[in-house]
């Protein structure tokens, strides 16, 4: 399933900026997806994700392998509809919510995480993602979310995974590297 709708911000610049570095689309349910051996030789990166869970609808990220949480912090603001909520939270990255099987049949989930200055050695790192799914007109979410990771290694790889469950069979995954003159 190709991802559909996700259109690259113009915010960095051309479309030509853009390049693909990879892509998955999951032939079976999959517990994580990790993209690895990412260069350094982009300004930034942005991830693209079409995507279903077969648990709940948090999707979170370590970078290079990193699991001490205690490196991992979140703001984010959401809302429904009828209410907006805001918070961060503590020891967790979170990319974005996307549907459920538990919530709602056949339904995916979007969202576009930028991570900035990604192979910059001299600061943390901090994405920034915007995204979110309908519930078949029933209500739907839009999440707006900064993450937090506390390291200045250049980032290697993106790991992700729903809090629990898996990535549903055809979730799909774009990594992009940003080129700014």
């Amino acid at each position: 399933m190709p991802i559909l709708g996700i259109i690259a911000s113009s915010k960095f610049g051309d479309a030509g900026d853009f390049e693909s570095i990879a892509t998955t689309t999951l032939s079976t349910t999959t517990a994580s997806v990790t993209f690895s051996a990412i260069p350094a030789t982009y300004t930034h990166l942005q991830l693209r994700i079409t995507a279903r869970s077969t648990g709940s609808l948090d999707v979170i990220y370590r970078l290079n392998g990193d699991t001490t949480a205690a490196n991992y912090r979140t703001h984010l603001l959401y809302g429904n509809g009828t209410s907006a909520t805001s918070g961060t939270i503590a020891n967790e990255a979170y990319i974005t919510d996307i549907a459920s099987t538990s919530t709602i049949a056949d339904a995916f989930g979007v969202a576009v995480v930028d991570f900035l200055d990604y192979a910059n050695t001299n600061k943390y790192k901090v994405s920034r993602s915007l995204g979110g799914f309908d519930m078949n007109g029933a209500t739907g979410y839009i999440l707006l979310i900064s993450s937090l990771w506390q390291n200045t290694n250049a980032i290697t790889s993106i790991t992700m995974n729903p809090i629990t469950g898996s990535f549903a069979q055809y979730s799909s995954f774009a990594l992009y590297g940003i080129r700014s003159a």
